[in-house]
């Protein structure tokens, strides 16, 4: 049996602590506002967040969500924020069942909750097919350094490195993420093999920055590997937050399993609502 909470303003619930909060528009007294965005996710005057899953009416799928990063930009797809959003939707009265999809303007996601005590711990989602461009090469600083452009919905570059623990995230991610290969940005991944079956990342999160955790990340580094004959089609994918199973299937169509925890519920206060309608 599903336990659920009351119909709060918000839930904030993390994957591998890459968090979102999660907010349905019908319970808030104010519009989410890319400004607003901001405000919420800043972890010193906002409740903070690595960005908001906002539930939509759905078109194809059981159910819709627009995924906005924390600079209020949108992503089209995430594979953290569609297992948050589906322990939401479980837990919360919207879905009564433990399979359903989800509509994200990256495609439709179907998704499989496992659930332990009545609570839902851990998320399977099919996450789509890979689909790979023709970028080999980018120049970043005056080098030239191998990379592997793709795209599950939305954009990523997978850079394959010798040392995990040498790369230069911090520095590296935000040229990479915003260089003129990729006039939309894009997710930067830096991936070491370390078996047929274990790679692990680092994260640069295009809207995000520094990530502890992302699973589209996840995907993309694991069809990546293999493509290049590195890795095997079961493949755990080890961050900095922890590590999330990735299957890759026939045509690059990805599955990703993980775990998901939710961390508080509540409402926005009137000083932080007030803060809002000042900058909307």
């Amino acid at each position: 049996m599903i336990l659920s909470v009351g119909k709060a303003q918000f839930v904030k619930s993390h994957g591998l602590g890459n968090d979102y909060i999660v907010i349905d528009p019908a319970n808030i007294p104010f519009t989410l506002t890319r400004d607003a965005v901001r405000l919420i996710c800043d972890r010193h005057f906002g409740v903070g967040s690595d960005g908001i899953l906002l539930v939509q009416p759905a078109r194809e799928a059981d159910f819709g969500v627009r995924i906005f990063n924390p600079d209020g930009s949108d992503a089209e797809k995430s594979g953290n924020g569609i297992r948050i959003f589906a322990k939401y939707l479980r837990e919360h009265g919207y879905a009564k069942d433990d399979r359903f999809a989800i509509d994200t303007e990256g495609g439709r996601v179907c998704v499989e909750c496992t659930r332990r005590d009545g609570r839902v711990a851990e998320v399977t989602a099919d996450m789509g097919n890979v689909s790979f461009d023709d970028i080999e090469t980018i120049d970043v600083g005056g080098r030239p350094l191998a990379v592997t452009s793709l795209s599950i919905g939305n954009p990523h570059c997978v850079v394959l490195v010798d040392d995990i623990t040498a790369a230069d995230v911090k520095r590296l991610g935000p040229k990479i993420e915003e260089h003129r290969a990729f006039p939309a940005k894009t997710n930067v991944q830096f991936a070491e093999v370390l078996s047929r079956a274990h790679v692990a990342i680092e994260i640069w999160e295009r809207g995000a920055g520094y990530t502890l955790a992302s699973g589209t990340s996840a995907c993309a580094v694991a069809a990546a590997c293999h493509r290049k004959g590195l890795t095997d089609r079961q493949v755990t994918v080890t961050m900095p937050g922890g590590d999330l199973e990735v299957t890759v299937g026939d045509g690059y169509a990805m599955r990703l399993r993980g775990p998901v925890e939710e961390v508080m519920s509540g409402d926005f206060s009137p000083d932080l609502i007030r803060a809002i309608a000042r900058i909307a």
